[in-house]
């Protein structure tokens, strides 16, 4: 056997070596730096995490503030209920994952097991209502309207139900003063996010899991405000979470509370009337369409017109904000957002965009003035307009001959208005503009009045309405030329050819547009609450408030008020003599002009008022009513879509407001005992050391329905029903399209 030495086997053991102590020392370093980043590094912060082990934190729910009327009346308060909640902790840990807990909670409940596990579970893009938008860690709310008998049997076998707790909980009202709702304005609660909690950590109003956060309206607006700060007491345990002591204690902080401006007995009185208008529509038989109105949706805003305080507020169709207290069910929340629903959480007096109509005159009354057109001057009221081949007629041929711009208004001449946008186009170069910049009078007037923006009203998610000047167009048809230009045929269906039009010069200012765009029509939008700015200011001098709900933040113990200014968002840009012309013809409205069938036998010489009626035509669509209106205390704005005409279909319910208001019975005489509020509210009502209110009781406002016999018709006789033929109210047949009166 041979001797041969094994050289060939020692350069591998050396490389062999050489890699072990390569990853021993890469190990060694490794752990060394780690050992580094935890005990140096951040060494300071595991050791409060690690002492944090040994604490438990308790939380007390801060009280959320109330929301009260100007007079101190609770829109939203706050009642003590027994809520009866799971943890998703507990619960997930059992083998069933709690399903056997929850079953017996749902017989004790007297709900269905699938109903009360449809509750705790998580919401994700997938998961339909009912379930938990909020953080899984919290305790979960199964219902808030447990009896005492329930909460005793789940309380007194505790060992039948781990994970579940039934205490008494502050829970959110909405007690509706006077079947006032105010349910758009107020809002509602849900509760908080994870990424909210997140994003709001660092801040100088972080959130807790437990809480409960403002979704829409004022509850969103004055969450901060409101929520006040929620109470934590920690607690001090060793490692089988035995409690050894307190370690420190924050006492709750209860919410301001938020006084608005609102007057619950007005707020009931415009809900009333709008929801009373609406029905009446309904039966009212539209000749064009061969078929009732539909009278689907609608706004009203009642506001100070010297400060933009709004005094009522209402949008339909509404809802019961008390639905989402302690979570809402899966059939309520499909009512609220199903496509069947007419979307009762818009609200329309901020977010309802229509055309205005009529109502967009004075816009251009003033847009005329500023072009150098003279007040007084002649300027023809005939049956009809002609461009080219197209025929832009008076309503049912109004011929009035020469007219004032105050007559004008009057008489709502829409001849008048096409024949000066026209000048004016021609004036700016036509289709084609000159080089430079075009005057565009009527368009830089419409945001002069503040159109096209939000007002800033102190409610989220207020749309921006629409100037369709020259820019917009240019937008617009960038976006839309491709569709247009694919779908859009000469001789195709009238849709088709529109669309023809506008694929070919959608972008160019076109003589339609502009005479259109004179009474309010084609692609100008407005909404309810910038209408109530504008007569505001007409109604005060000229000066345009940004309107406001929210009057103080007052502390729970009423020690701390801070008042909430009004804000002013500019002038209208009309001299004094334009401004006392446009009140003496917005006056003649209401006793000569296209309103005065609603309004005879007002007390004009004691209390006078201003309107302007509308009436927007929508293609595919009833047309939709307006009326504009203001005394020298208020403005009263009301619109309904698919109604009829301004006067027709919201006439009577906004002089019946006014009535309310200022206290006038059928005859025409004023008695302020029983006058809601002859002038507005200028105090803030008291509110005691220990939280309490002295508020008046609201009673829920009613009125008789009026014979139909007893409705006036634009002449101002009563109606006549032939003897054999059943009665039915006519003011719709006599007004929309059919009497002489666009509006």
């Amino acid at each position: 056997m041979s001797n041969i030495p094994e050289t060939g086997r020692t350069p591998r053991v050396q490389i062999r070596l050489i890699i072990i102590q390569v990853l021993v020392f890469s190990l060694l370093l490794t752990l060394g730096g780690r050992l580094w980043y935890l005990q140096i590094r951040n060494g300071q912060e595991y050791t409060d995490e690690a002492k944090n082990n040994h604490v438990q934190q308790v939380v007390q729910p801060a009280v959320r503030g109330a929301i009260l009327d100007a007079r101190g009346v609770p829109l939203a308060d706050n009642e003590t209920r027994l809520v009866v909640s799971a943890s998703r902790t507990d619960l997930t840990k059992m083998p069933d994952r709690g399903k056997a807990v929850l079953t017996r909670l749902a017989g004790v409940l007297g709900m269905k097991p699938q109903d009360v596990m449809d509750k705790i579970r998580l919401c994700d893009a997938k998961t339909p209502k009912p379930c938990w938008n909020g953080s899984p860690y919290q305790p979960i709310p199964v219902t808030d309207k447990a009896t005492t008998q329930q909460a005793l049997q789940i309380r007194e076998r505790s060992e039948d139900f781990p994970g579940i707790s039934a205490d008494p909980t502050a829970v959110r009202r909405y007690p509706s003063p006077g079947k006032a709702n105010t349910s758009q304005v107020l809002g509602y609660l849900s509760p908080v996010t994870d990424d909210e909690i997140g994003k709001a950590k660092n801040t100088d109003s972080p959130y807790l899991r437990s809480d409960m956060v403002g979704r829409s309206g004022l509850e969103r607006t004055y969450d901060k405000q409101l929520r006040g700060k929620a109470g934590i007491t920690r607690y001090e345990v060793d490692n089988l979470g035995r409690v050894i002591g307190q370690a420190q204690s924050d006492k709750a902080e209860p919410g301001a509370n938020i006084v608005t401006s609102i007057d619950a007995r007005v707020q009931g009185v415009a809900e009333y009337e709008l929801d009373n208008a609406m029905k009446a529509a309904r039966t009212q038989f539209d000749k064009i369409t061969n078929e009732n109105y539909k009278a689907d949706s609608g706004a009203v805003v009642v506001m100070e017109a010297k400060t933009g305080r709004i005094v009522a507020m209402a949008s339909a169709p509404t809802y019961d904000p008390n639905v989402w207290v302690g979570g809402i069910s899966g059939k309520d929340y499909q009512a609220l957002t199903g496509k069947d629903s007419d979307y009762p959480l818009l609200n329309r007096a901020i977010q309802g965009q229509a055309a205005p109509g009529s109502t967009f005159k004075v816009v251009s009354t003033a847009a005329a003035v500023e072009a150098g057109y003279k007040w007084d001057g002649g300027y023809p009221c005939t049956s009809s307009y002609s461009v080219g081949g197209q025929v832009f007629k008076n309503f049912e041929g109004e011929n009035f001959g020469p007219i004032s711009l105050g007559r004008a208004l009057e008489v709502s001449c829409d001849t008048v208005f096409y024949g000066l946008a026209d000048n004016e186009w021609k004036k700016d170069g036509g289709i084609n503009p000159k080089k430079g910049q075009p005057q565009d009078y009527f368009y830089k007037a419409a945001h002069q009045f503040g159109l096209g923006k939000p007002t800033g009203v102190d409610l989220p998610n207020e749309v921006t309405g629409r100037v369709p000047d020259r820019q917009w167009k240019e937008n617009y048809w960038t976006a839309n030329k491709d569709a247009w230009c694919k779908s859009g045929k000469k001789d195709g269906s009238y849709v088709e050819k529109i669309a023809y039009e506008n694929c070919l010069e959608g972008n160019k200012m076109r003589e339609g547009d502009s005479i259109n765009y004179s009474i309010g029509q084609g692609d100008t939008l407005v909404t309810p609450i910038q209408e109530a700015m504008i007569y505001g200011a007409l109604a005060n001098g000229g000066t345009m408030h940004a309107p406001t709900i929210g009057k103080a933040i007052v502390s729970a113990d009423g020690k701390t008020v801070q008042e909430i200014k009004p804000k002013v968002n500019g002038k209208l840009p009309i001299t004094q003599d334009t401004l006392d012309g446009m009140n003496k013809a917005l006056a003649g409205v209401v006793t000569a002009g296209t309103a005065a069938w609603k309004f005879q036998g007002w007390p004009q010489d004691k209390i006078e008022l201003h309107a302007k009626t509308g009436t927007a035509e929508v293609y595919g669509k009833q047309t939709t009513s307006w009326l504009a209106t203001y005394s020298k205390d208020y403005t009263v704005v009301m619109t309904i879509a698919q109604a009829g005409t301004g006067s027709g279909a919201s006439g009577e319910a906004v002089r019946k407001i006014y009535e309310a208001m200022y206290g006038i019975d059928d005859a025409g005489h004023q008695d302020l005992k029983k006058a809601l509020l002859p002038q507005p509210e200028q105090s803030l009502p008291k509110i005691q050391p220990d939280g309490s209110i002295d508020a008046p009781t609201v009673t829920a406002y009613e009125r008789p329905t009026p014979k139909a016999s007893d409705q006036p018709t634009p002449d101002g006789q009563p109606q006549q029903t032939p003897a054999g033929q059943p009665q039915q109210n006519t003011t719709a047949t006599n007004t929309d399209n059919r009497n002489g009166r666009r509006d």
